[in-house]
């Protein structure tokens, strides 16, 4: 984990901000409700929170003002998620607790970090259980090629840094751009027909592909399997990990018949 801080993390914290959207579920999830004061437009997850919760702009433009307006005493955010440059200004002045989440264990390490945050060490505890008996039913496997597409005009899929990849590798599928340099590589039509994919994931998010989408693609790979998938299932790291698991097996099955 990455502390940017102006004093040390071993405080309680009444006036938390949240700015990624699966750390503000797991903060519910936790048990927190009245000590977070704002979180992102993007933090859906409670639909409660996100109707009712002061909003502090998007994950990669954070609203300053907005946030020093709530002044809060602690700031979650995410090395990927949120920009740098941005995350430094505000531990100039506040406790900010970055995460940096690859894989799994990164995963159950920051859920378990911030439930001490919270005072809520022990539901942190009982989360990652929870997490991990899931993780560990993952045994019916299968090698297959897959390419996972988040985004359209331009296309675009992951390499092998990401935490969206270390779960398609748990799964037992091959990410086909896997070895790319970039971290989210643009891609053509072209690039994605060399790779010749048994499966092509498109994902909910960020981009919101749907059918449509599907039936675009479906002349261009013939002997290719094109699924719409739960970007959540596969991106979000915090407490929705728990529901992750199941959502696989499912994909499993789906992929075997």
């Amino acid at each position: 984990m990455l502390h940017y801080t102006t004093s040390s993390l071993n405080e309680k914290y009444t006036r938390i901000i949240s700015v990624v959207p699966s750390l503000t579920e797991l903060l519910f999830d936790l048990g927190v409700d009245e000590e977070v004061v704002g979180i992102t437009k993007f933090c859906i997850h409670p639909d409660e929170w996100f109707r009712s919760k002061t909003r502090i702009g998007g994950t990669k433009l954070l609203n300053i003002a907005a946030i020093r307006k709530l002044n809060p005493d602690l700031i979650i955010a995410n090395k990927e998620e949120n920009e740098k440059a941005q995350i430094l200004e505000l531990a100039k002045e506040f406790n900010v607790f970055v995460t940096d989440i690859k894989k799994l264990e990164d995963a159950l390490i920051a859920i378990f970090d911030i439930g001490k945050l919270v005072g809520k060490e022990k539901e942190s505890l009982s989360l990652n259980r929870e997490i991990q008996q899931q993780a560990d039913t993952l045994t019916q496997k299968s090698n297959l090629k897959v390419a996972y597409l988040i985004w359209r005009k331009p296309y675009m899929t992951i390499n092998s840094d990401t935490f969206i990849h270390h779960l398609i590798m748990m799964n037992g599928w091959t990410n086909v751009f896997a070895d790319h340099a970039d971290r989210y590589p643009m891609i053509e039509i072209e690039n994605l027909q060399e790779k010749n994919p048994d499966v092509i994931f498109l994902s909910s998010e960020p981009f919101p592909f749907s059918q449509k989408h599907v039936e675009e693609l479906l002349p261009h790979f013939p002997n290719s399997k094109i699924i719409l998938v739960d970007g959540e299932a596969f991106s979000w790291y915090g407490s929705r990990l728990k529901h992750a698991f199941a959502y696989f097996k499912g994909l499993q099955i789906t992929l075997n018949q």
